[in-house]
């Protein structure tokens, strides 16, 4: 069972400045709320409560103004600085102490996902005892993305990265689940030629012992990469039509914990407080 999480939230956002010259791209809004509620809500809905942040030097104090420790949320929320980004594989290594000899998530902090059943998937994901298992999704431009073959229902047989010839319409997401073999294996990768350690390298780790498996978002569900202005937006215009149209909000934290029952009607009424006057107070309100 995975009780821990780790979001990286690390990065210099380069594809979006000046924006992110001074605000991490984690923190700048996706129609309602910053950016990095909406990973924090896929560990929360996975019913992960141990959650480690990983971000840029310098950038404590803005994370803590809006997510200080996670005893509002009934989770605890513990952040590492990283000098320069040095790869996925990374967040490993920074996070050796959080993970210990626990199995971990790995949630990349600019990735959004949204679906009807993605609650079960996730539910289903943390019950991984060994090897690794990554969220996979259905594209209609496979030449962009990394990509994985999969053998009858869910064994990964193959990975290759934006591949010039079809090899397969399934892209891996940002959502990774990995046992506790995570951080010996990501001390074992080398740095590719861009200079970085790469997550192919550590998939490909499980992949030769036959460990690595796949899940899937599932037809009608969404994932969406904000890396770049136009894909930002785009993602803050799903969500504020769906928002809009049906009545709910995606990734309210608060709604989540409560649901969960780590906090009480009292957590929210302090955090209308903290948040003042606006719609996402608003909409707290009418959940007690």
């Amino acid at each position: 069972m995975i009780k821990k999480g780790i979001i990286l939230a690390g990065g210099h956002g380069t594809r979006m400045s000046p924006l992110t010259k001074a605000v991490n791209k984690q923190l700048l809004p996706i129609y309602d709320k910053p950016l990095i509620f909406y990973p924090l809500s896929i560990l929360m809905l996975s019913k992960i409560k141990e959650i480690l942040i990983i971000i840029n030097k310098g950038q404590l104090n803005q994370y803590r103004k809006i997510l200080p420790d996670g005893k509002n949320l009934g989770i605890k929320i513990i952040y590492k600085e990283q000098s320069y980004p040095k790869g996925l594989p990374d967040a490993f290594l920074l996070g050796e102490k959080f993970i210990g000899k626990d199995n971990v998530a790995l949630i990349l902090g600019d990735n959004f996902f949204y679906g009807q059943s993605l609650s079960k998937t996730l539910l289903d994901c943390v019950k991984l005892k060994k090897g690794a298992k990554v969220l996979l999704h259905k594209v209609s431009k496979p030449e962009l993305y990394g990509l994985a073959k999969v053998k009858g229902r869910n064994k990964i047989v193959s990975i290759k990265e934006k591949p010039k010839k079809y090899f397969s319409d399934l892209a891996i997401t940002g959502l990774y689940f990995f046992d506790k073999n995570v951080v010996k294996f990501s001390k074992q990768l080398k740095p590719s030629k861009r200079g970085e350690l790469e997550i192919t390298d550590l998939l490909n780790r499980y992949k030769k012992k036959q460990q690595l498996y796949a899940d899937y978002i599932g037809r009608g569900g969404a994932w969406l990469d904000t890396g770049s202005i136009e894909d930002f937006y785009k993602t803050s215009a799903f969500v504020s039509a769906i928002e809009n149209r049906q009545g709910f909000k995606i990734s309210c934290i608060e709604e989540i914990a409560l649901n969960n029952k780590w906090i009480s009607k009292k957590n929210i009424i302090e955090a209308i407080k903290f948040y003042g006057k606006c719609q996402y107070s608003d909409y707290l309100r009418k959940l007690i």
